[in-house]
Parts: structure tokens; sequence; C-alpha cells
């Protein structure tokens, strides 16, 4: 599909985005305005949210709270009484505290829990339902490669997204033929504070704009998931072919098993600290 067909299949659409005020969602958020949609961002940082709104152009940026199912229906309610009916809802809210598990707090590992899988099945039953009525939208659900690919210091991470997935495809068979589509996203390692103080693989990682780009197509041209980079794809799909023992050979050979557990705690410092405030 050209870029100028892409970009008229997303004109006009209403897209939310969750988690829009920084990292992938802000590059997702910016990457649809510019193809003509019309972008409501919430993040749990309303400031951030107000100013990036403003500086990309997003037509509602304010709180939202992915936990909340007031906050969460109260948001909704805005975009479509300013925008219009939401054509789509990309669940892109999440958070990637890394270590040992055996180090993680029962807050973290609940608050992981909470924002990265009932945040996205929150959003999905909400934003659903108002689809089904009008037998049309599409929601995107951003995973990870982490979710079929286990990785050391990431354990609940690793579990978080793994649900996303097995929550997408369950969804994406129990409305087939309402007129409803589900996606998900599989990014790799993404350059964003995410990863700030790890040392990952550069053969592995990713651009935001390339997982936003991802995201675009995905509106432009429905499709069941998409892996991001390509590269990273393919070799996780090979990883997932190979016997086990040289699949977990390879990655100790690229660092994988050390890459979120040898982690400079003072470079992450900033994002650990926002996740305790936030």
């Amino acid at each position: 599909m050209s870029g100028i067909s892409g970009a008229k299949s997303t004109a006009g659409k209403v897209v939310v985005v969750t988690g829009g005020a920084r990292g992938i969602g802000r590059a997702v958020a910016r990457e649809l305005i510019g193809a003509g949609a019309v972008v409501a961002i919430g993040d749990i940082d309303a400031s951030t949210a107000a100013s990036t709104g403003a500086e990309i152009g997003a037509t509602v940026a304010r709180h939202l709270d992915v936990t909340d199912s007031a906050s969460f229906a109260s948001f909704l309610a805005e975009v479509e009484k300013t925008c219009g009916p939401v054509d789509v809802l990309v669940n892109n809210a999440g958070i990637m505290p890394v270590g040992r598990f055996t180090e993680e707090s029962d807050e973290i590992t609940r608050r992981i829990l909470d924002i990265n899988v009932y945040g996205v099945m929150l959003g999905t039953k909400l934003a659903l339902a108002r689809m089904l009525v009008r037998g049309s939208g599409h929601i995107v659900n951003m995973a990870s490669m982490a979710g079929e690919n286990p990785t050391p210091g990431m354990a609940t991470y690793c579990a978080s997204k793994q649900a996303v997935l097995s929550f997408t495809e369950t969804m994406r068979l129990e409305h087939r033929g309402t007129g409803v589509r589900f996606s998900t996203v599989l990014p790799t390692f993404t350059r964003t504070e995410m990863i700030a103080g790890t040392r990952a693989p550069r053969a592995l990682l990713a651009e935001p704009a390339d997982v936003a780009a991802a995201v675009a197509g995905l509106i432009a041209r429905p499709r069941r998931r998409v892996s991001v980079t390509r590269t990273a794809g393919v070799l996780a799909a090979f990883n997932t072919l190979t016997p086990r023992p040289l699949g977990e050979f390879m990655a100790r050979r690229l660092g994988v098993h050390r890459t979120f557990i040898d982690v400079d705690r003072d470079a992450r410092r900033a994002y650990d600290d926002r996740l305790a405030t936030d």
C-alpha cells in the first residue's frame, strides 16, 4: 500500500491513544495526526499530555487513568462529544520496571498487571461496547516480543504482554463478523526511557517512529498482528522454530539474558522515580 493510499484510509478517523504523552504513544499520535486522523491522547501525567497535545496538534489531550473505569469512560465520552465516534482505540499505556523478580515489590508487580493487562482489557471493553452498536471499529493493543520470548529481568512484564496477546486473539475470535477489528503490535526493545540504563543489543533496537509507522499501517490496512522491526520479528520467529537450548544459547550470545538484570540504576532513576509517583 502506498503512503498516499494509506493516508487516505486514515484521514478523518477518530483515534484514541492511551499513554500518549511520551515515548511510543507520542510517536503514534504524531504519526496519525500527520496522516490526517483526528487524535485524542490520554495519559496519567495530565500536564505532559497537555503540552504534548499542544505540540503535535491533538484534538483532545488530558488526564486518563487506564486502570480506573470512571476515568476511562469519562475520557471516551469527552472524545466522542468533541471529535465524534471513536474509530480506533490504541491501547498503548504500559510500564516496564526491570530487575530480578525476587527484588520486585508486590506493589510494582500489581501495578504492572493493573496497567499493562487490566488497562488494556478495560479500554477494550468500554470502547468495544460503543463500536459494536455501530458495527465498526478497530482496537489496536500494544503487546511486545517479550510476550513470546521470555526475558530474564522482565518476568512480570513478559507475563503481562503474553496476556495481552492471548486476550486480543480471543477478542478477535469472539467478535468475528461484527465489523470490529482487533490487532496486536509486537515491538522489540524500543529506544525510549523504558530501556534507560540497559544495554539492549543494537541489532534488536527499534525507534518509536518505527512502531508508530507500524500502527499507522495497521489502521490503514487492518491485520491480526505486526512485529517491529521486521528483522527482530524474523529472529523471534526463527527462535520459536529452533530447539530451545539453541535459542537460549543465541540469546545469551546476544547478551539478552543480562540486559535487564545488569542495569545502571542511576541512568534509570528518572523513569523509576516517576513510576513511584504517578
